[in-house]
């Protein structure tokens, strides 16, 4: 969703590496803020957004992180109404591409960890803002590990079976695993409204994991 748009502007982070910003990424305030019903809600609102906005950056940056260090260029990292990615400038091997997917989660675990130890110590809005931004990572960190494509989970589990498995084994495997998923995704979400309140804004892709089901190479 939105991952082929334009960016908005760019700037260079850390490492040099170029930090472009989606024009979708104003929907994320915009929603939250519809929602609010005061001037006191808004700004705790806005505060939610930035530190989701920031949790995603910093999961993006470790995944540029995980490149780096192991020689691989980083073109560019996206953050969008739909999330980010981070995109690589050269081609990888498989035992590369573990650590450069393993380390976006890792940074969210690192977050949460941190948050969740210093939230009980902090009292005001600092203490809410900390207490918020770890259970914001903590989720973003299970989230991306739902072993479903685009997802980090799902490469991590395709990149786990081929240890195991011949490539087109391993990639057949995951697209029939993502198929049922895909096909059982829509209930699930309805479910998760109807009982928790919450709304996911991912869909994955069943003609993604239908031409892994099919694959022949």
């Amino acid at each position: 969703m939105f991952g082929n748009e334009n960016p908005l502007f760019e700037f260079r982070g850390p490492w040099g590496v170029p930090i472009q910003i989606g024009g979708s990424l104003i929907l994320l305030p915009l929603i939250f803020v519809s929602f609010s019903g005061t001037p006191t809600s808004m700004m705790y609102d806005l505060m939610f957004v930035a530190m989701l906005i920031g949790s995603i950056l910093l999961h993006e940056l470790g995944h540029a992180w995980g490149a780096l260090i192991q020689g691989v260029p980083v073109r560019r990292i996206m953050i969008y109404g739909g999330g980010g990615f981070c995109e690589r400038a050269a081609s990888v091997t498989r035992y590369q591409d573990e650590l450069i997917v393993a380390m976006g989660p890792i940074v969210n675990l690192v977050i949460w960890a941190v948050a969740s130890l210093a939230a009980p110590h902090v009292d005001g809005m600092a203490g809410w803002a900390l207490y918020w931004l770890a259970n914001l990572n903590l989720f973003l960190a299970i989230f991306n590990l739902i072993p479903l494509m685009p997802l980090d989970g799902g490469k991590l589990f395709q990149l786990g079976l081929m240890r195991l498995l011949p490539s087109v084994t391993a990639t057949k495997i995951c697209g029939w695993i993502g198929v049922v998923a895909c096909v059982a995704w829509i209930p699930g979400m309805l479910w998760v409204y109807v009982n928790l309140g919450f709304v996911l804004f991912f869909i994955p892709s069943i003609r993604l994991h239908w031409q892994m089901a099919n694959a022949t190479r």
